[in-house]
């Protein structure tokens, strides 16, 4: 007779008998044990999880210490930077009352410096300069307006200041163009300088031309180049603005001749209609000479361009 399991079960009704067979005994006993392991896996996988969120919240925890630190640093960073370009702007502006003063102490003691230009202008030819040779001279220097046709504001020359109510050398010429007015390179180049400011020139743009010239561009909006960036004539460089040291949008422009300021007019009003007008305008630079170099390079160019006309018929033929 096979061993079994009776299960007595009473109530008012009377009594219930249930008989568990050695195959149903040992179901149970293996359900029992699969309700065990499984109960044992869920709470070792409880334990993994929890563990895994407190070094989640813990990693969480070390990042936002890290991007707080990381957040500090920048911010003293950019304080370090904003210091560095302002004292840089304020040793700009001392280094160009400097040149200033050097011009007028030149001009109070009658020292001439224009008499050797004034000789060598005496055998420049303007008649004899060919279209090539202007053309790369207005490709290379700064000429014509950077807006357009605006209205000019303020000319070089000595001012009160519209701000500080000081008189004092005002270095540029300004257009009155509202916050936003596209700005174009007057000639090819490099950006060399582009500084955020709100401080004296505000927001400030330099271009670096050949033959030491360059121009500036100041109290600008934003930027739409950055420093390194080779520039054509007529390329979108900024946009106006009011930032720095301004009473009002405009643009305050800039011509220098390896350090110098000059009056940008001159070369606002240059163009190939009136070539020669820079010559009259401007005489403090050696026209001569950079006029020499500049059609050695356009003859240069011409004869690599003959020279590789001849070798592309050569090689056609």
């Amino acid at each position: 007779m096979k061993e079994q399991i009776t299960i007595s079960v009473s109530s008012i009704h009377g009594s219930r008998h249930f008989q568990l067979s050695i195959k149903a005994q040992r179901n149970l006993r293996w359900l029992a044990i699969s309700a065990v392991v499984v109960t044992v896996t869920a709470a070792g996988w409880m334990v993994y999880l929890k563990s895994e969120a407190d070094d989640a919240k813990y990693k969480q925890m070390e990042l936002e210490a890290q991007s707080s630190s990381l957040t500090e640093e920048l911010d003293q960073l950019k304080s370090l930077k904003f210091d560095l370009e302002a004292d840089l702007d304020a040793r700009e502006n001392r280094l160009s009352g400097v040149s200033d003063r050097l011009h007028e102490l030149e001009a109070l003691l009658g020292v001439d410096i224009t008499g050797e230009v004034d000789a060598i202008e005496q055998r420049l030819d303007v008649a004899a300069i060919n279209s090539a040779v202007r053309t790369a001279i207005l490709e290379s220097l700064p000429n014509g307006s950077p807006v357009g046709k605006a209205r000019q504001s303020s000319q070089y020359g000595y001012r009160v200041h519209p701000v500080t109510g000081s008189r004092r050398l005002h270095r540029g010429l300004d257009f009155a163009v509202n916050t936003g007015t596209p700005i174009y390179a007057p000639a090819d180049g490099v950006v060399e300088t582009v500084r955020p400011s709100n401080e004296g020139s505000g927001n400030f743009l330099r271009l670096q031309h050949t033959f030491g010239f360059s121009s500036s561009y100041s109290h600008l909006h934003k930027f739409a180049v950055k420093s390194g960036d080779f520039v054509n004539k007529g390329d979108l460089i900024a946009y106006s603005g009011n930032s720095g040291l301004s009473s009002g949008p405009h643009l305050h422009y800039e011509v220098r001749f390896v350090g110098r300021a000059l009056n940008p007019r001159p070369f606002v009003d240059w163009s190939l209609d009136n070539f020669e007008h820079i010559f009259e305008k401007e005489r403090n630079i050696q026209w001569a000479s950079l006029i020499n170099k500049v059609e050695q390079k356009v003859s240069k160019q011409l004869q690599l361009s003959s020279q590789r006309d001849v070798t592309s018929k050569e090689n056609s033929s």
